[in-house]
């Protein structure tokens, strides 16, 4: 029998995709669900304004989104130390899916998530994310050339798809169709695995078969 699918997009500089990653493994271990892992890289320009555009009340809101991000994290016992500054993260990005292909994902995933919010590692450095790969067994020289080969087009391509279908933000787990951001959102999409019709009822006269 066919295992359910979620599709995850997450970002290793979101906060709260850092803190979800422990229940979204357990849709897995726990729920016999199949996981597949994008990467949605997040422009932060792009819906938070420069730094310097942002107001008094905007900030207000930054500094309670990592407090509470903290609250979650120190639950799990994991560190959280808030960003020095704004990253690109496209080279963690497009590690994911080299990591994917050559057997290291979940080592990856977790080391790249612990070591940047311990402030022990620089997601735009390509050197950095070189270095992550090789720690794990990867090839430092074939990341590189994946980097500066055909990664920017397959990372895009990606992004665009995560758009096409609605995707703002991270993290967010996609099941036949539907969307549920972020991880307060789990336990719903945990009732639609095990009830996929339960989808009318929530949805109403916008669910269309």
């Amino acid at each position: 029998m066919q295992k359910p699918r979620v599709r995850i997009y997450t970002d290793y500089k979101s906060p709260y995709a850092f803190v979800a990653n422990q229940r979204l493994f357990e849709l897995e271990e726990k729920h016999g669900v199949e996981l597949e892992w994008l990467p949605y890289t997040l422009r932060v320009a792009e819906f938070m304004g420069t730094v310097e555009e942002r107001t008094p009340h905007f900030w207000r809101k930054v500094r309670y989104a990592y407090m509470d991000a903290r609250r979650f994290a120190n639950a799990q016992g994991l560190t959280m130390k808030g960003p020095r500054r704004i990253y690109d993260a496209f080279y963690s990005s497009v590690g994911m899916l080299f990591a994917q292909r050559h057997g290291f994902f979940r080592a990856y995933h977790e080391a790249v998530f612990r070591r940047f919010w311990s402030h022990d590692l620089e997601l735009d450095e390509l050197s950095e994310m070189s270095g992550v790969i090789a720690s794990l067994g990867g090839s430092a020289k074939e990341f590189e050339d994946y980097v500066h080969g055909p990664a920017r087009a397959e990372h895009e391509r990606i992004i665009d798809e995560a758009e096409a279908l609605g995707v703002f933000g991270v993290p967010t787990m996609v099941f036949n169709g539907e969307l549920f951001w972020g991880g307060d959102r789990i336990d719903m999409l945990i009732e639609r695995i095990q009830d996929p019709q339960s989808i009318a009822a929530a949805l109403g006269s916008r669910y269309r078969k």
